[in-house]
């Protein structure tokens, strides 16, 4: 059965890319482009960066809340192809942190979403729970996409 599903995933992936894991190299890296919005969003809607980001509030509340979920949604396949497809690894101390931080994301995800959203609690929970989930997702980034692009190939 994981056969056919890594043949589907892999024919679905190599349609637009030129290897399963360009394109994983690809979506990480749009998954951190977003993030980065997420961390510019949130600190505007904490009160930071108003001069830097002149948008009022009803949009930079849509920008957070889409560009999250937008990065989320990049964040499938890649998590999909680790997980049922690689798996937890420790070959070398690169792919060793990036499988910790693997393990980690989205536990500090539903944290935020799910636990932490909308609820009452101190203040500086949520920036530090969205800095953490950055934090992850950047060592992710850097042990993936940045390795593959620098140390592989940079292209689709």
């Amino acid at each position: 059965m994981l056969a056919s599903v890594n043949s589907t995933y892999t024919h679905w992936i190599t349609s637009v890319f030129s290897s399963t894991i360009a394109g994983k190299a690809w979506f990480a890296s749009a998954a951190i482009a977003l993030a980065i919005v997420q961390v510019s969003t949130g600190a505007r809607i904490f009160g930071k960066l108003q001069h830097v980001i002149p948008i009022g509030r009803p949009w930079i509340n849509r920008i957070h809340r889409w560009s999250g979920r937008l990065a989320i949604v990049c964040t499938l396949p890649v998590a999909f192809h680790c997980i049922f497809i690689l798996g937890f690894q420790t070959t070398d101390t690169r792919v060793l942190a990036h499988s910790i931080a693997g393990s980690v994301v989205y536990g500090v995800l539903v944290v935020k979403v799910f636990f932490v959203h909308d609820r009452a609690h101190p203040r500086w929970v949520l920036p530090v729970l969205g800095t953490t989930l950055f934090a992850v997702l950047a060592t992710l980034w850097g042990t993936s996409a940045f390795w593959y692009f620098t140390n592989v190939r940079f292209g689709f």
